[in-house]
This record gives C-alpha cells, structure tokens and sequence, in this order.
C-alpha cells in the first residue's frame, strides 16, 4: 500500500532546513572572526556559490522531495517492529547511519571516476577558496543525480524517513564545517580528525593537484579514507592552491552551462 509522506517529509524537512541554517550562518560568522587563511578579495566568489544555493534551494522541494517519498514508498521489505524497540533501535540506527555514509564515501568516489560524473562535480572543485558557502556549491544536476544514487541505498537497506533525514542533516552539517574556513586549535582538530572529516583533511582533498582531489574522500566518518587507503598524506597548508590544475573558476551562468559544454580535464 502506497504511503502518502508528503506531509512527513515536509515537517522533518523544515526542521533540517532549519538546523542547517543556524550552522551556516554561525559558521559564516565564526569563520570571518577567526579565519584559517586569508579569503579572496571582492565577491565574484560568494556571488557564484550563493548562485548555486539559490538554484539547489529552489528546485529541491519541486524534485527532491518526490525522489525521497517514491523511495519511501517503494522499499524492498518492511522492517519487523522488534528491529524498532528499545535499546535494539539505537543500535539499528546508529548501523543505518553508518552504511548510509560508507554509502556516500563511494558515490563520492564514483564522481571522480565516471567521467560523466566528473562534469556535475568539477563545478564544485573550480572553487578556488573554501568557506562554509563552498558545501552549498553544487552544480543542480549533480544533487538530482546524487538524490537517485541515494534512493538505491534507501530501498535496500529500509530505513525509516526520519533515519534518512537525520543522516542527511548530519551530512550537510558536517560537510558546512569541513568546507569552512575555521581556524581551529590544532590538538582539538587532531582528535576530531579521528573520528569526522575535519577542514585540515578536506582542504586537501580541494587541492588543485590531482593526487590530491582523489583523495580524501570521506564525507562524515573519517575512517573511510583510512580503511580504504584513500587517504592523502599531504598536510594542509594554508597557502596551498585549491581549485583545479590547469582550469580556472567561470562565472555563474558557465559554470551552470559547463556540464554539458568540452570536456576540459
């Protein structure tokens, strides 16, 4: 029987949007009071990314949503109540959370290796500087596609909706931290580097060398890198080149344009 979760997904869905904004704009903020290197002049850059968010905020509700409710609709089992009770859920959950990111971990790694990929996922590398903004810089294509790619996972392994969404808060809240350009006291980035991915582990994953940005894949957990040897041993260094080899960011309407236009790596 076809379940109308609409209305779910639209009142869990507020509530992520919510946490989400009030992590960025603090991170925003915090990032400009204590900055890790020293941003770029002019706002060509913010310009460009907040063009980006705009588009993805727009279009979400009108394509994601639907793609999130066919999932929830469309499961390969139920799962018996008893996964569901007590201390067993907090385990069953906390597994969901895991495999749901380890599922990240390799469509990340997909999108560096299927060329087709590679063309939604370069408008986010041409960033030449990485801030909070840079983790809202996503090319539209690429978030429908990674929306379907997602869905695979859902039907799988059957979470519940709420599950998904706090995964995917998680995600965006993680993501808007490791893009940021927060400086940090360096033995508390250490240990979070044990266990999340960290703005020193990211920064080098947008380097512009290409051993570099195929590296450092993880999204949330950091292990992902490390147990699949993924992980580069380049440190991070705040003078170091983020961006691409050889190609240079483009303005807002090419970048939205460049998936479809040469190939230019």
């Amino acid at each position: 029987m076809t379940v109308d979760v609409s209305g779910v997904i639209t009142t869990i869905g507020n509530t992520k949007v919510l946490i989400i904004a009030v992590i960025f704009v603090l991170l925003f903020i915090a990032e400009r009071v204590a900055a890790a290197a020293s941003p770029p002049i002019g706002r060509e850059r913010l310009v460009r990314n907040f063009g980006l968010m705009f588009v993805i905020l727009l279009l979400s509700p009108l394509i994601i949503t639907p793609i999130t409710a066919f999932g929830a609709n469309h499961l390969l089992w139920t799962r018996p109540d008893w996964m569901m009770t007590g201390a067993l859920a907090v385990v069953v959950i906390t597994i969901d959370i895991v495999l749901l990111d380890l599922w990240t971990y390799w469509v990340h790694r997909l999108y560096h290796r299927v060329p087709l990929f590679w063309r939604l996922h370069s408008v986010h590398h041409l960033d030449e500087f990485l801030d909070s903004t840079s983790a809202f810089r996503f090319h539209v294509g690429e978030v429908i596609l990674s929306a379907f790619l997602r869905l695979i996972m859902i039907v799988i392994l059957a979470p519940s909706l709420a599950t998904v969404i706090f995964y995917e808060t998680l995600l965006v809240s993680t993501a808007l931290f490791h893009h940021s350009n927060l400086r940090m006291p360096p033995k508390l980035e250490r240990g979070l580097a044990l266990l999340i991915v960290t703005p020193s582990i990211h920064w080098v994953h947008h380097h512009a060398t290409v051993p570099d940005t195929n590296s450092n894949f993880a999204a949330v957990f950091s292990l992902w890198d490390r147990l699949f040897t993924s992980k580069s041993d380049t440190m991070r260094d705040r003078n170091m080149k983020i961006g691409l080899e050889s190609i240079e960011d483009k303005p807002f309407f090419r970048l939205i344009l460049m998936p479809f236009q040469r190939k230019e790596r």
